[in-house]
């Protein structure tokens, strides 16, 4: 953060050349400067470049309030709130103004009155853009006087007559005057509140019960939905939705590479000096491929989504799995290993919504993506003319225990059993730090495994591997 400008009457305001912009020109002209220089306007999210931010960009460029309609986890609230970053830094206003009155066109009485009586010599106050930002969940309890205002009666109390626009106990709208208004999932806001931002919307000015006050405001009012309203709480009112310049419609990450960008930016692990901990880029993959299968399953509500959280605390649950197993068993470095993944059933449940009245279908569920998943990675990953010599290995009698229980040393060292497993490991490790490290090594081991039992080329009996009666 710059220092506060020094200014600090209305008279230096003018010295200074400052020139006065409502909050949408504000708001174009530093988007227009990101796009000619070729910055993004949200640059923590992925996987909208070619999608969601051309809609954003034109709708700033038009001077549009926005809605954004999406399932849960698309990252609206995160692009509403990095919005601000598009406002200048600071902001003067008149200073002692609830409304962040502009010292060249005031609204409130109070700054009107401020004005008229000093001039040139009213002082001046600065606020961070950080400062022009408001948000409100939409509850169905939310009153007209949470978002508008109210008659404070403590004002009121102090001697000063109903009728004066002093009394008036500003809402969260007004207090975000020059600003951002950030409204999330407002179908929940009951109908007739609603109807409140009609004027706010069209008219640009709010109205408070009992009185002859129209402020006007300069706000960019911006909303989230969901497109389909799966809990039935509420729907947004048509006039309501017509006042919104642009509707964009929000999405998943459309590949698992993206899946995989967005876990390792969200994803909190645990600090360098408490464990060492590497993720194979394949095992990342299985927890990305996950989420991407369960969005195109019929056994899952689509309608109720399913959000990249959903990614991103499989992947935290995965290496605390391994985390554990690794302390318990004594090893330096922590690598997932497929025997893992089973601890993704916690991270899982309430993240997702089965389609089946059987209370004991998520876990066949869940078990048929994770597999599905493996069995995808597996294919990409490992070349299919290493697949003879290590089921040669198999057929000639070799057995290969996996499990928690089993240390990576003791998993890598059944390598020289099968020589033909190292070709494999090699492709499968393409690219990865620490290549001869048994516990790295001990994780494509049983990647490799679970992949050709999943093929059906192996056959698997509590985390032992070994021959099919036919394998070939």
């Amino acid at each position: 953060m710059s220092t506060k400008p020094s200014v600090s009457t209305l008279a230096e305001l003018r010295a200074s050349g400052w020139e006065s912009l409502s909050v949408k020109e504000e708001l174009r002209r530093n988007a227009i400067a990101r796009v000619r220089a070729g910055e993004p306007l949200v640059p923590a999210v992925m996987g909208y470049e070619d999608t969601v931010l051309p809609q954003l960009e034109n709708a700033l460029l038009a001077g549009h309030d926005v809605i954004f309609l999406g399932e849960r986890g698309q990252a609206k609230t995160r692009m509403i709130r990095a919005l601000t970053d598009l406002l200048e830094e600071w902001m003067p206003i008149v200073a002692g103004s609830e409304i962040y009155d502009d010292p060249y066109n005031p609204s409130s009485k109070y700054a009107r009155d401020l004005i008229e009586e000093h001039g040139d010599e009213t002082q001046i106050d600065w606020i961070h853009r950080d400062q022009r930002y408001g948000e409100k969940l939409a509850t169905p309890d939310t009153s007209i006087a949470d978002l508008i205002g109210e008659v404070d009666p403590i004002k009121v109390a102090e001697g000063r007559y109903l009728s004066d626009e002093l009394t008036l106990h500003y809402g969260l709208v007004p207090r975000t005057n020059r600003g951002i208004f950030a409204i999330n999932e407002l179908p929940d806001l009951s109908e007739r509140i609603q109807v409140g931002l009609l004027n706010v919307l069209e008219e640009r000015d709010v109205q408070v019960r009992g009185y002859k006050v129209r402020l006007p405001i300069d706000v960019m009012l911006v909303a989230s939905a969901n497109p389909e309203d799966y809990t039935n709480r509420g729907r947004l009112i048509t006039p309501l939705k017509d006042r919104f310049g642009s509707q964009i419609r929000t999405h998943y990450p459309l590949d698992v590479e993206t899946e995989m960008a967005i876990v390792d930016q969200e994803a909190v692990l645990a600090s360098p000096d408490d464990v060492d901990v590497t993720v194979p880029d394949f095992m990342a993959e299985i927890v990305s491929t996950v989420s991407q299968l369960a969005r195109q399953s019929s056994s899952i509500n689509q309608r109720s989504g399913v959000s990249v959280r959903l990614t991103v605390t499989n992947f935290e649950t995965m290496v605390a799995n391994a985390t554990r197993r690794s302390l318990r068993l004594g090893e330096d470095k922590v690598v997932p290993r497929i025997s893992d993944l089973g601890a993704l059933a916690a991270s899982t449940s309430g993240k997702v919504e089965i389609e089946s009245l059987d209370s004991d279908r998520e876990g066949e569920v869940l078990e048929h993506l994770i597999n599905s998943a493996v069995l995808i990675v597996f294919r990409e990953s490992v070349p299919g003319e290493t697949h003879r010599g290590i089921l040669d290995s198999f057929e000639s009698g070799a057995v290969v225990e996996t499990g928690q229980a089993l240390s990576s040393s003791d998993i890598a060292g059944r390598l020289s059993e099968i020589p033909a497993m190292d070709k494999a490991v090699a492709a499968v490790l393409d690219g990865e730090e620490d290549t001869k490290n048994p516990t790295v090594v001990a994780s494509a081991v049983e990647f490799i495994l679970e992949g050709l039992h999943l093929s059906k080329r192996l056959n698997k009996n509590q985390g032992s591997y070994e021959a099919r009666e036919s394998a070939s």
